[in-house]
């Protein structure tokens, strides 16, 4: 009882984090489109007065600005948009290289908000402190990737990041129960169990591998509920 409390309790906290994410990523984009017209003019006066070589250094810079936003929420409804965004600039300052590779948004699923908020916010942030970690130890770039399509009357969602050794003990209940965590000392555990769960609601199936140093999610939900 006490774990199933706490697993509403990180819920709870999760979808008003996520909540203050989404305002602030369409804070954002109004900002952006409030600037649109300064940058413009400013790109307007290089070019008149001859400097193409500085109009198209700051125009590359600019497309790079708006190429982060757009692509966390190209076709995505209010709250995923958040999460996808929120994740990519967490990931970002961690010096995580992200890569979102969707065929079709992932709003395409046919989810409420808050089973998006438990779903994504969870398999985006562990993947986060995965590859932090082991980012840590071999001094090199981590990579997360997440994947979206439709094959075959399913949806897959698969994500995948560098991940330290796991002991066969954390992965064996990984999903499966509370507790199991592969962050060490200070992590509750409750994450996987929550994905899972939202997983199970959904009449999903989730697979797992780790491999060479990296771990693999993928997950499979029926295009027809």
């Amino acid at each position: 009882m006490a774990r199933k409390l706490a697993a509403l309790v990180q819920e709870n906290n999760l979808y008003k984090e996520q909540t203050a994410q989404l305002n602030e990523t369409f804070r954002m984009v109004r900002s952006e489109r409030h600037d649109f017209l300064k940058h413009v003019s400013a790109i307007h006066f290089m070019l008149e007065n001859r400097h193409p070589d500085e109009a198209k250094a700051y125009l590359d810079e600019l497309v790079d600005d708006y190429k982060e936003t757009n692509l966390s929420i190209k076709g995505e409804r209010g709250v995923v948009a958040g999460i996808l965004h929120q994740m990519y600039r967490r990931a970002q300052t961690a010096g995580v290289a992200v890569v979102y590779d969707f065929d079709l948004p992932i709003s395409t699923l046919p989810f409420p908000d808050p089973e998006m908020v438990k779903l994504l916010g969870n398999l985006l942030s562990n993947s986060i402190d995965a590859s932090e970690s082991w980012q840590k130890k071999h001094k090199g770039s981590a990579l997360i990737t997440l994947q979206f399509y439709k094959r075959s009357g399913l949806y897959v969602l698969i994500c995948q990041n560098n991940s330290l050794p796991i002991p066969t003990s954390i992965l064996d209940g990984l999903f499966q129960t509370y507790g199991k965590t592969t962050k060490g000392e200070g992590h509750e555990g409750l994450g996987t169990k929550i994905i899972q769960e939202a997983v199970d609601k959904h009449h999903g199936f989730l697979d797992f591998v780790y491999k060479n140093e990296e771990f693999t999610v993928k997950i499979k939900f029926p295009a027809i509920q």
